[in-house]
Protein backbone atom coordinates (compact mmCIF):
# COMPACT_ATOMS: atom_id res chain seq x y z
CA UNK A 1 0.00 0.00 0.00
CA UNK A 2 1.23 3.46 -0.85
CA UNK A 3 0.86 6.95 0.54
CA UNK A 4 2.45 6.68 3.99
CA UNK A 5 4.44 9.92 3.53
CA UNK A 6 1.25 11.81 2.65
CA UNK A 7 -0.56 10.24 5.61
CA UNK A 8 2.02 11.60 8.04
CA UNK A 9 1.00 15.10 6.97
CA UNK A 10 -2.68 14.45 7.59
CA UNK A 11 -4.30 15.11 10.99
CA UNK A 12 -4.62 12.12 13.28
CA UNK A 13 -7.91 11.09 14.89
CA UNK A 14 -9.15 13.49 17.56
CA UNK A 15 -11.37 10.87 19.19
CA UNK A 16 -10.92 10.70 22.99
CA UNK A 17 -9.17 7.72 24.56
CA UNK A 18 -11.31 4.84 25.77
CA UNK A 19 -13.83 2.50 24.13
CA UNK A 20 -15.02 3.48 20.66
CA UNK A 21 -18.39 1.78 21.20
CA UNK A 22 -20.26 0.74 24.33
CA UNK A 23 -23.57 -1.12 24.12
CA UNK A 24 -25.42 -1.67 27.39
CA UNK A 25 -28.47 -3.94 27.83
CA UNK A 26 -29.93 -3.36 24.35
CA UNK A 27 -33.45 -4.63 23.64
CA UNK A 28 -35.22 -4.16 20.32
CA UNK A 29 -38.20 -5.42 18.37
CA UNK A 30 -39.95 -4.27 15.22
CA UNK A 31 -43.55 -2.95 15.41
CA UNK A 32 -45.14 -5.94 13.65
CA UNK A 33 -43.61 -8.43 16.08
CA UNK A 34 -45.61 -10.00 18.95
CA UNK A 35 -45.05 -8.36 22.37
CA UNK A 36 -42.97 -11.28 23.66
CA UNK A 37 -40.70 -11.47 20.57
CA UNK A 38 -37.42 -9.56 20.37
CA UNK A 39 -34.74 -9.10 17.73
CA UNK A 40 -32.21 -8.23 20.45
CA UNK A 41 -32.32 -9.39 24.07
CA UNK A 42 -30.23 -7.55 26.66
CA UNK A 43 -27.14 -7.31 24.46
CA UNK A 44 -24.02 -5.64 25.88
CA UNK A 45 -20.72 -5.21 24.03
CA UNK A 46 -17.65 -2.95 24.09
CA UNK A 47 -15.40 -2.17 21.13
CA UNK A 48 -11.94 -0.87 21.99
CA UNK A 49 -9.74 1.63 20.21
CA UNK A 50 -8.27 0.12 17.04
CA UNK A 51 -10.16 -3.17 17.44
CA UNK A 52 -11.79 -5.15 14.66
CA UNK A 53 -14.62 -7.21 16.15
CA UNK A 54 -16.54 -9.76 14.12
CA UNK A 55 -20.28 -10.11 14.71
CA UNK A 56 -21.01 -13.74 13.85
CA UNK A 57 -24.27 -15.64 13.72
CA UNK A 58 -26.85 -17.30 11.48
CA UNK A 59 -29.25 -15.36 9.29
CA UNK A 60 -31.98 -13.68 11.32
CA UNK A 61 -30.06 -13.61 14.62
CA UNK A 62 -30.13 -9.79 14.87
CA UNK A 63 -26.71 -8.81 13.44
CA UNK A 64 -27.97 -6.28 10.90
CA UNK A 65 -30.52 -4.89 13.38
CA UNK A 66 -27.66 -4.21 15.79
CA UNK A 67 -25.74 -2.32 13.11
CA UNK A 68 -28.85 -0.28 12.30
CA UNK A 69 -29.18 0.66 15.98
CA UNK A 70 -25.54 1.75 16.19
CA UNK A 71 -25.80 3.75 12.96
CA UNK A 72 -29.03 5.43 14.10
CA UNK A 73 -31.47 3.89 11.60
CA UNK A 74 -33.43 2.25 14.45
CA UNK A 75 -34.14 3.18 18.06
CA UNK A 76 -33.64 0.69 20.91
CA UNK A 77 -36.59 -0.13 23.14
CA UNK A 78 -34.25 -0.28 26.10
CA UNK A 79 -30.55 0.23 26.78
CA UNK A 80 -27.90 2.75 25.79
CA UNK A 81 -25.38 3.23 23.00
CA UNK A 82 -22.21 5.27 23.53
CA UNK A 83 -19.85 6.33 20.74
CA UNK A 84 -16.45 7.60 21.95
CA UNK A 85 -17.99 8.00 25.40
CA UNK A 86 -20.89 10.12 24.13
CA UNK A 87 -24.43 8.80 24.53
CA UNK A 88 -26.14 8.68 21.12
CA UNK A 89 -29.12 6.49 22.07
CA UNK A 90 -30.80 5.95 25.41
CA UNK A 91 -33.97 6.53 27.40
CA UNK A 92 -33.70 10.32 27.14
CA UNK A 93 -31.45 10.81 24.12
CA UNK A 94 -31.27 9.85 20.46
CA UNK A 95 -28.99 11.32 17.79
CA UNK A 96 -29.83 10.92 14.08
CA UNK A 97 -27.37 9.03 11.81
CA UNK A 98 -25.81 12.19 10.36
CA UNK A 99 -24.80 13.36 13.84
CA UNK A 100 -23.05 10.16 14.90
CA UNK A 101 -19.96 10.26 12.70
CA UNK A 102 -20.04 6.53 11.95
CA UNK A 103 -18.78 5.08 8.66
CA UNK A 104 -20.77 2.30 7.02
CA UNK A 105 -19.91 -0.20 4.27
CA UNK A 106 -22.82 -2.08 2.74
CA UNK A 107 -22.99 -5.52 1.15
CA UNK A 108 -24.18 -4.06 -2.18
CA UNK A 109 -21.63 -1.16 -2.19
CA UNK A 110 -24.40 1.54 -2.35
CA UNK A 111 -22.40 3.62 -4.84
CA UNK A 112 -24.03 6.32 -6.98
CA UNK A 113 -24.04 5.08 -10.59
CA UNK A 114 -24.06 8.62 -12.05
CA UNK A 115 -20.97 9.73 -10.09
CA UNK A 116 -17.39 8.78 -10.91
CA UNK A 117 -15.07 7.22 -8.32
CA UNK A 118 -13.74 10.57 -7.10
CA UNK A 119 -17.16 12.12 -6.57
CA UNK A 120 -18.46 8.93 -4.92
CA UNK A 121 -15.55 9.01 -2.49
CA UNK A 122 -16.06 12.70 -1.74
CA UNK A 123 -19.83 12.51 -1.41
CA UNK A 124 -21.02 14.14 1.81
CA UNK A 125 -17.67 15.72 2.70
CA UNK A 126 -17.73 19.38 3.71
CA UNK A 127 -16.48 21.84 1.13
CA UNK A 128 -13.39 23.65 2.31
CA UNK A 129 -13.95 27.40 2.23
CA UNK A 130 -10.90 29.58 2.69
CA UNK A 131 -7.55 28.77 4.29
CA UNK A 132 -8.78 27.71 7.74
CA UNK A 133 -5.78 27.60 10.05
CA UNK A 134 -4.59 24.06 10.71
CA UNK A 135 -7.47 22.54 8.76
CA UNK A 136 -6.60 19.87 6.22
CA UNK A 137 -8.61 19.64 3.02
CA UNK A 138 -10.72 16.45 3.39
CA UNK A 139 -10.12 15.81 -0.31
CA UNK A 140 -6.44 15.35 0.48
CA UNK A 141 -7.49 12.45 2.70
CA UNK A 142 -9.61 11.03 -0.14
CA UNK A 143 -6.63 11.15 -2.50
CA UNK A 144 -4.52 9.29 0.06
CA UNK A 145 -7.23 6.69 0.66
CA UNK A 146 -7.66 6.05 -3.06
CA UNK A 147 -3.92 5.43 -3.36
CA UNK A 148 -3.94 3.28 -0.22
CA UNK A 149 -6.72 1.09 -1.61
CA UNK A 150 -5.10 0.71 -5.03
CA UNK A 151 -7.56 2.97 -6.83
CA UNK A 152 -5.09 5.69 -7.81
CA UNK A 153 -5.59 6.63 -11.46
CA UNK A 154 -9.17 5.32 -11.50
CA UNK A 155 -10.77 8.49 -10.10
CA UNK A 156 -12.61 9.23 -13.35
CA UNK A 157 -14.21 5.81 -13.74
CA UNK A 158 -17.86 5.18 -13.00
CA UNK A 159 -18.98 2.25 -10.81
CA UNK A 160 -19.97 0.11 -13.79
CA UNK A 161 -16.43 0.52 -15.13
CA UNK A 162 -14.91 -0.95 -11.96
CA UNK A 163 -14.61 -4.59 -10.91
CA UNK A 164 -16.48 -5.92 -7.88
CA UNK A 165 -13.37 -5.71 -5.74
CA UNK A 166 -12.66 -2.15 -6.89
CA UNK A 167 -16.24 -1.11 -6.11
CA UNK A 168 -15.96 -2.54 -2.61
CA UNK A 169 -12.65 -0.73 -2.09
CA UNK A 170 -14.31 2.48 -3.24
CA UNK A 171 -17.17 1.94 -0.78
CA UNK A 172 -14.60 1.56 2.01
CA UNK A 173 -12.82 4.74 0.89
CA UNK A 174 -16.10 6.66 1.06
CA UNK A 175 -16.81 5.30 4.57
CA UNK A 176 -13.33 6.30 5.80
CA UNK A 177 -13.13 9.66 4.05
CA UNK A 178 -14.78 11.73 6.84
CA UNK A 179 -12.33 10.27 9.38
CA UNK A 180 -14.73 8.23 11.56
CA UNK A 181 -13.44 6.48 14.66
CA UNK A 182 -15.85 3.58 14.00
CA UNK A 183 -16.73 1.79 10.75
CA UNK A 184 -19.64 -0.66 10.48
CA UNK A 185 -19.25 -3.33 7.78
CA UNK A 186 -22.34 -5.32 6.78
CA UNK A 187 -21.06 -8.51 5.07
CA UNK A 188 -18.86 -6.44 2.73
CA UNK A 189 -17.19 -9.41 1.02
CA UNK A 190 -20.15 -11.72 0.41
CA UNK A 191 -20.69 -10.64 -3.24
CA UNK A 192 -17.05 -11.12 -4.27
CA UNK A 193 -15.35 -14.13 -5.80
CA UNK A 194 -13.09 -16.20 -3.56
CA UNK A 195 -9.73 -14.76 -4.61
CA UNK A 196 -10.84 -11.13 -4.32
CA UNK A 197 -12.65 -11.82 -1.05
CA UNK A 198 -9.57 -13.36 0.54
CA UNK A 199 -7.35 -10.49 -0.61
CA UNK A 200 -9.71 -7.73 0.57
CA UNK A 201 -10.41 -9.27 3.95
CA UNK A 202 -6.68 -9.63 4.50
CA UNK A 203 -6.20 -5.91 3.77
CA UNK A 204 -9.02 -4.68 6.00
CA UNK A 205 -7.26 -4.78 9.41
CA UNK A 206 -4.26 -2.82 8.08
CA UNK A 207 -6.45 -0.22 6.40
CA UNK A 208 -8.47 0.37 9.58
CA UNK A 209 -5.28 0.54 11.64
CA UNK A 210 -3.65 3.12 9.38
CA UNK A 211 -6.84 5.19 9.46
CA UNK A 212 -6.98 4.93 13.28
CA UNK A 213 -10.49 3.47 13.06
CA UNK A 214 -12.18 0.59 14.85
CA UNK A 215 -14.43 -1.79 12.96
CA UNK A 216 -17.49 -3.94 13.59
CA UNK A 217 -17.77 -6.59 10.89
CA UNK A 218 -20.97 -8.54 10.30
CA UNK A 219 -20.53 -12.01 8.83
CA UNK A 220 -22.17 -15.43 8.92
CA UNK A 221 -18.87 -17.12 7.98
CA UNK A 222 -16.92 -18.36 11.05
CA UNK A 223 -13.73 -18.79 9.01
CA UNK A 224 -13.82 -15.16 7.90
CA UNK A 225 -14.42 -13.83 11.41
CA UNK A 226 -11.72 -16.00 12.99
CA UNK A 227 -9.17 -15.13 10.28
CA UNK A 228 -9.02 -11.35 10.64
CA UNK A 229 -10.84 -10.19 13.78
CA UNK A 230 -9.27 -9.35 17.14
CA UNK A 231 -12.39 -10.63 18.88
CA UNK A 232 -15.47 -12.48 17.69
CA UNK A 233 -18.97 -11.99 19.12
CA UNK A 234 -21.33 -14.93 18.52
CA UNK A 235 -25.08 -14.28 18.40
CA UNK A 236 -28.19 -16.42 18.23
CA UNK A 237 -31.81 -15.24 18.30
CA UNK A 238 -30.82 -11.79 19.56
CA UNK A 239 -28.67 -13.12 22.40
CA UNK A 240 -24.90 -12.66 22.65
CA UNK A 241 -23.48 -16.07 23.62
CA UNK A 242 -19.78 -15.24 23.76
CA UNK A 243 -17.31 -12.54 22.78
CA UNK A 244 -13.58 -13.21 22.88
CA UNK A 245 -10.41 -13.74 20.86
CA UNK A 246 -10.68 -16.43 18.16
CA UNK A 247 -8.42 -18.80 20.10
CA UNK A 248 -10.72 -18.60 23.12
CA UNK A 249 -13.74 -19.58 21.05
CA UNK A 250 -11.81 -22.51 19.58
CA UNK A 251 -10.61 -23.88 22.91
CA UNK A 252 -13.32 -22.77 25.36
CA UNK A 253 -16.74 -22.34 23.71
CA UNK A 254 -19.07 -20.80 26.28
CA UNK A 255 -22.26 -22.56 25.15
CA UNK A 256 -23.20 -25.56 22.99
CA UNK A 257 -24.38 -23.16 20.28
CA UNK A 258 -20.93 -21.54 20.01
CA UNK A 259 -19.31 -24.96 19.64
CA UNK A 260 -21.82 -26.09 17.03
CA UNK A 261 -21.89 -22.90 14.96
CA UNK A 262 -18.23 -21.89 15.12
CA UNK A 263 -16.54 -25.30 15.32
CA UNK A 264 -19.22 -27.40 13.58
CA UNK A 265 -19.05 -29.66 16.65
CA UNK A 266 -21.46 -32.58 17.10
CA UNK A 267 -23.83 -32.44 20.08
CA UNK A 268 -24.54 -35.80 21.75
CA UNK A 269 -26.56 -36.64 24.88
CA UNK A 270 -24.29 -37.70 27.73
CA UNK A 271 -24.65 -39.80 30.86
CA UNK A 272 -22.39 -39.36 33.89
CA UNK A 273 -20.87 -42.63 35.12
CA UNK A 274 -18.63 -42.14 38.17
CA UNK A 275 -15.84 -39.79 37.04
CA UNK A 276 -16.36 -40.23 33.30
CA UNK A 277 -18.98 -39.55 30.65
CA UNK A 278 -20.74 -42.02 28.36
CA UNK A 279 -22.11 -41.17 24.90
CA UNK A 280 -23.50 -43.32 22.11
CA UNK A 281 -20.19 -43.15 20.22
CA UNK A 282 -17.78 -43.72 23.10
CA UNK A 283 -16.71 -42.71 26.58
CA UNK A 284 -14.79 -39.60 27.61
CA UNK A 285 -13.05 -38.46 30.77
CA UNK A 286 -12.13 -35.00 32.10
CA UNK A 287 -8.95 -33.53 30.72
CA UNK A 288 -8.29 -32.22 34.24
CA UNK A 289 -9.54 -34.91 36.65
CA UNK A 290 -9.32 -32.63 39.69
CA UNK A 291 -11.37 -29.80 38.16
CA UNK A 292 -14.41 -28.84 40.29
CA UNK A 293 -17.76 -30.29 39.31
CA UNK A 294 -20.13 -27.94 37.47
CA UNK A 295 -23.56 -27.39 39.10
CA UNK A 296 -26.22 -29.39 37.25
CA UNK A 297 -23.64 -31.32 35.22
CA UNK A 298 -25.31 -34.63 36.05
CA UNK A 299 -28.67 -33.60 34.59
CA UNK A 300 -29.45 -33.00 30.92
CA UNK A 301 -25.77 -33.12 29.98
CA UNK A 302 -24.54 -32.92 26.41
CA UNK A 303 -21.09 -33.47 24.98
CA UNK A 304 -19.69 -31.55 22.00
CA UNK A 305 -17.26 -33.55 19.85
CA UNK A 306 -15.35 -32.08 16.92
CA UNK A 307 -15.75 -33.72 13.48
CA UNK A 308 -12.08 -34.73 13.65
CA UNK A 309 -12.78 -36.68 16.84
CA UNK A 310 -15.14 -39.19 15.22
CA UNK A 311 -14.27 -42.19 13.06
CA UNK A 312 -16.32 -44.42 10.74
CA UNK A 313 -16.05 -48.20 10.42
CA UNK A 314 -17.83 -49.60 7.32
CA UNK A 315 -20.21 -52.47 8.06
CA UNK A 316 -23.34 -53.51 6.08
CA UNK A 317 -25.05 -54.17 9.44
CA UNK A 318 -24.03 -50.81 10.91
CA UNK A 319 -26.59 -48.42 12.41
CA UNK A 320 -25.15 -45.32 10.68
CA UNK A 321 -25.28 -44.32 7.02
CA UNK A 322 -23.27 -41.86 4.92
CA UNK A 323 -25.69 -39.26 3.51
CA UNK A 324 -23.25 -36.58 2.32
CA UNK A 325 -19.61 -36.11 1.36
CA UNK A 326 -17.50 -33.08 0.47
CA UNK A 327 -13.94 -32.99 -0.82
CA UNK A 328 -11.94 -30.36 1.14
CA UNK A 329 -8.58 -30.86 -0.55
CA UNK A 330 -6.73 -32.17 2.49
CA UNK A 331 -9.49 -34.46 3.82
CA UNK A 332 -13.13 -35.51 3.44
CA UNK A 333 -16.09 -33.95 5.24
CA UNK A 334 -18.80 -36.56 5.78
CA UNK A 335 -22.39 -36.19 6.91
CA UNK A 336 -23.49 -39.40 8.60
CA UNK A 337 -27.00 -40.16 9.86
CA UNK A 338 -27.25 -42.20 13.05
CA UNK A 339 -30.39 -42.78 15.07
CA UNK A 340 -32.19 -39.84 13.48
CA UNK A 341 -29.27 -37.47 14.13
CA UNK A 342 -26.84 -36.15 11.54
CA UNK A 343 -23.18 -36.09 12.56
CA UNK A 344 -20.24 -34.35 10.92
CA UNK A 345 -17.00 -36.27 10.42
CA UNK A 346 -13.61 -35.24 9.02
CA UNK A 347 -11.69 -38.23 7.67
CA UNK A 348 -8.39 -38.67 5.78
CA UNK A 349 -8.45 -38.86 1.98
CA UNK A 350 -7.57 -42.54 2.23
CA UNK A 351 -10.97 -43.24 3.81
CA UNK A 352 -13.34 -42.93 0.86
CA UNK A 353 -16.92 -43.98 1.62
CA UNK A 354 -19.72 -43.70 -0.96
CA UNK A 355 -23.09 -42.20 -0.14
CA UNK A 356 -25.33 -44.89 1.26
CA UNK A 357 -22.44 -46.75 2.90
CA UNK A 358 -23.50 -48.21 6.25
CA UNK A 359 -21.23 -48.54 9.26
CA UNK A 360 -20.53 -47.55 12.85
CA UNK A 361 -19.57 -44.13 14.18
CA UNK A 362 -17.02 -44.28 16.99
CA UNK A 363 -15.01 -41.92 19.13
CA UNK A 364 -11.40 -41.89 17.99
CA UNK A 365 -8.61 -42.52 20.48
CA UNK A 366 -7.47 -38.89 20.20
CA UNK A 367 -11.03 -37.53 20.25
CA UNK A 368 -11.85 -34.65 22.60
CA UNK A 369 -14.79 -32.47 23.48
CA UNK A 370 -16.63 -30.37 26.04
CA UNK A 371 -19.26 -31.26 28.60
CA UNK A 372 -22.21 -28.89 29.05
CA UNK A 373 -23.43 -27.29 31.17
CA UNK A 374 -20.10 -25.85 32.23
CA UNK A 375 -17.87 -26.39 29.19
CA UNK A 376 -15.50 -28.81 30.96
CA UNK A 377 -12.81 -30.21 28.62
CA UNK A 378 -12.94 -33.94 27.89
CA UNK A 379 -10.79 -36.50 26.11
CA UNK A 380 -11.40 -40.05 24.96
CA UNK A 381 -11.39 -42.39 27.93
CA UNK A 382 -8.45 -44.75 28.06
CA UNK A 383 -9.55 -48.37 28.48
CA UNK A 384 -7.64 -51.42 29.49
CA UNK A 385 -5.44 -52.61 26.67
CA UNK A 386 -5.72 -49.35 24.71
CA UNK A 387 -2.44 -47.94 23.37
Amino acid sequence: MQGSSLWRRLPTSNAPPGPRLTLSDLWHRYPAMPPDSWTLRGLSLTLGQGELVGLLGPSGCGKTTLLRLIAGFEKPHQGTILLDGREVAGPQRWLPPESRGVGMVFQDYALFPHLDAWRNACFGLPTRRGPAAGAADPRERVAWLLELMGLGGLEGRFPHELSGGQRQRLALVRALAPGPSLVLLDEPFSNLDVEVRLRLRGELPEVLSRCEASGLLITHDPEEAMAICDRVAVMQAGVLHQCGPPQQLLTHPATPFVGQFVLQANSLPAQRVASWVRTAVGDLQPLEPDAPEEPGAAESSVVLILPEGLGFDPDPEGEAQVVGREFLGHDWAYLVERGGQRLRLRLPLSQLHPRGQRGWVRLRANGSGWLFPGGRRLRARATEGSP
